[in-house]
């Protein structure tokens, strides 16, 4: 397969105060991804509300983006990339059709509560389960048919913290090795 585009966004939150928090986890696995396939003089660009980088990898290309809208309003800036790179198909040039099939197009990396820490799961054409930051995004693209990268956060120890409080919490340094232990596995599945 090649001379294909991707888009991939991690989700999270802008600012030095959310670099370590849980619900950054998308935006951790980013950077991640974007080391191992940019070398070290990588560099983001700010446009469409967005830290975005093109990487040309065995001929396709994979957009990695880093919404800066905060998370509720990750669709803001998703839409507007896709509409950029008219990812998105439209009816009569005009109306966007619902429930688009973007599988091949979209990959969303994102935090999830339900998993434990060192988990994730691959699932497409899913409902938000209550993650604000997907919600955005399938009500800003009429679709939830696209990929998603579930990273388990939960680390067992949330001493019974809402789930609000929990996410924006910073990782421990045990919980950020065993993030990174399984990053490899979660980029090699991205890229494959």
């Amino acid at each position: 397969m090649s001379n294909n585009l991707q888009l991939i966004v991690g989700l999270g939150n802008p600012g030095k105060q959310y670099e370590q928090t849980r619900h950054n986890a998308g935006f951790l696995v980013i950077d991640k991804l974007a080391e191992t396939l940019g070398a070290s003089d990588f560099k983001f660009n700010k446009k469409f509300n967005a830290e975005i980088a093109e990487i040309n990898n065995n001929g396709d290309k994979l957009i990695l983006v880093k919404p800066q809208t905060f998370m509720n309003n990750s669709g803001q800036a998703v839409r507007a990339i896709m509409d950029y790179y008219k990812l998105l198909p439209k009816t009569l040039k005009i109306i966007k059709q619902k429930n688009t099939d973007l599988s091949d197009q979209l990959i969303v990396i994102h935090d999830d509560v339900d998993f434990e820490l060192s988990n994730y799961k691959i699932q497409t054409n899913r409902s938000a389960g209550g993650h604000n930051g997907v919600q955005s995004i399938i009500d800003y693209l009429k679709t939830q048919n696209f990929t998603r990268v579930r990273i388990g956060v939960n680390s067992g120890v949330k001493n019974n913290l809402p789930t609000d409080k929990f996410v924006l919490g910073n990782f421990s340094a045990v919980e950020i090795k065993k993030l990174e232990k399984i990053m490899p596995e979660i980029i090699s599945e991205i890229i494959k």
